[in-house]
């Protein structure tokens, strides 16, 4: 058993497209010991037998109960969890599967996806498309008063999932152009600012200081290709944590989704406590 625990989180648009496109092959070459995914859209009675990880891992699922073929989140792990939850207790939030809580000790892992959102120009065209940027928003601050409360209950919180926001001008490839793009709009990078100011760490920042890394890149007109994309997918992890990271790393080599895997390593020991 390796040394380091490695949590991946990866955006797969689709879970049974991406085991079609090789899920279980990277799960079984890179092993981590916890996969959140988000974007599932299924149902896990959905899966049929060939859609399943090793039998090493036990998987969860907080799956959109709105409609079919819709968002959803998932948790897959070879370490055993004391208790794992589904939604943050919001059922406008819930409904949609954007959260899933798994407890170990004293530690909480999330995997999370953060609604998107749009412009406020949008406003004359599709007043419907605002009133989700006013849902992004309203999560965030959902989100941020759960790592409030249980960092308050002394728990120790890591945060993994598609955030749908790059964060700072090093985040994606073309800030200037996206300053009214959903995704860099100030009030959603100023909700990410507050994210952070719970007490949470940006570790692949911490790691790589430099910009040209990203997660998510458009399926037109070759973007990945020439690594015009975005930084979405993050891993936010609680300050007290921060002594136990070992790396924090990107995959963009790997296909299947329009995302690519983001991976932290951290001591064993964080299991411990």
């Amino acid at each position: 058993m390796s040394r380091r625990l490695k949590i991946v989180t990866w955006n797969v648009n689709g879970l049974r497209s991406a085991y079609r496109k090789g899920l279980r092959q990277y799960i079984g070459e890179e092993q981590p010991d916890v996969l959140c995914l988000q974007e599932i859209r299924v149902h896990p009675a959905e899966l049929d037998s060939s859609m399943q990880p090793p039998q090493d891992y036990h998987q969860y699922f907080a799956p959109a109960s709105m409609r079919k073929g819709y968002s959803g989140v998932a948790i897959m792990s070879c370490i055993g969890f004391d208790t794992v939850t589904v939604g943050m207790g919001i059922e406008r939030f819930d409904r949609e599967g954007r959260f899933l809580r798994a407890d170990r000790g004293k530690l909480t892992l999330v995997s999370l996806y953060c609604p998107k959102g749009y412009s406020p120009d949008d406003a004359r065209h599709a007043p419907e498309k605002v009133e989700r940027l006013r849902f992004k928003l309203d999560f965030y601050r959902a989100l941020i008063a759960t790592v409030q409360q249980l960092r308050r209950q002394g728990r120790a919180v890591i945060l993994s999932g598609d955030f749908n926001t790059a964060h700072t001008e090093r985040d994606l490839a073309r800030p200037k152009e996206n300053t009214q793009t959903s995704g860099f709009l100030p009030e959603e990078r100023a909700a990410f600012d507050q994210l952070l100011a719970t007490g949470l760490v940006d570790v692949f920042r911490h790691f790589v200081p430099d910009g040209g890394h990203y997660t998510w890149w458009s399926q037109r007109r070759g973007a990945r290709e020439r690594n015009i994309g975005w930084r979405i997918d993050y891993h936010l992890v609680d300050e007290k944590l921060l002594p136990f990271v070992r790396a924090a790393y990107l995959q963009p080599h790997v296909l299947g989704s329009d995302h690519c895997p983001a991976v932290v390593e951290l001591d064993r020991a964080v299991l411990d406590g």
